[in-house]
């Protein structure tokens, strides 16, 4: 499952980051590392971008870079 499929109010543990070279490093300089919780907090009414709180602070993400963040639901 990936981040962009985890419905609003949803929590998840990241599992994995995907992306190559800048991008995958633009994901982990965010906070998108393995084993952090993140959680679904708004998806905008189009359904892209999507809204997610990580390590204490909102951010906001396209759903086609949510897609290469790999979840494990909780």
């Amino acid at each position: 499952m990936t981040l962009a499929e985890l419905a609003v109010g949803q929590n998840a543990i990241i599992k994995a980051v995907g992306g190559e070279g800048p991008l995958r490093l633009r994901f982990l300089d965010m906070g998108l590392i393995p084993h952090t919780q993140v959680t679904v907090i708004k998806v905008a009414p189009m359904g892209d971008p999507i809204e997610i709180r990580i390590r204490g602070y909102e951010l906001t993400l396209r759903k086609e870079d949510a897609a290469q963040i790999e979840i494990d639901e909780k």
